[in-house]
């Protein structure tokens, strides 16, 4: 595999990789739309469409507890705590609810 290093929409290093892929017309309009607002190249533009899907979906994963914040940061090459804002920034939960806390610790006394 050759990585390709570029920058991101934020002037930041991210490593890429090519990875042929068939899109419905209507997205690829969708992408020149982002790309004339954004003055980026279709490329860059579906790039950052990506990013945003990919990023609900991890939060979604790790609001439902599919995964663990410290993977929700590795998925998304970010630290734990921009994880945290951007669950904050979309009003998300994640961790054990108070009733989950509950049960572990019924359990933990029942079997010390």
């Amino acid at each position: 595999m050759r990585f390709r290093v570029v920058l991101d929409s934020d002037g930041l290093i991210m490593k890429t990789m090519p990875y042929p892929v068939r899109l419905p017309k209507h997205l690829l309009e969708l992408a020149d739309l982002r790309a004339e607002d954004q003055q980026v190249d279709r490329s860059t533009a579906l790039r950052q469409l990506l990013y945003v899907g990919a990023t609900g979906y991890v939060l979604e994963l790790l609001h439902k507890g599919g995964i663990s914040l410290s993977k929700a940061a590795e998925l998304l090459d970010c630290s734990t705590l921009a994880i945290v804002q951007k669950c904050q920034e979309r009003n998300l939960v994640f961790g054990a609810s108070l009733e989950q806390h509950e049960r572990a610790k019924a359990g933990t006394r029942s079997k010390g």
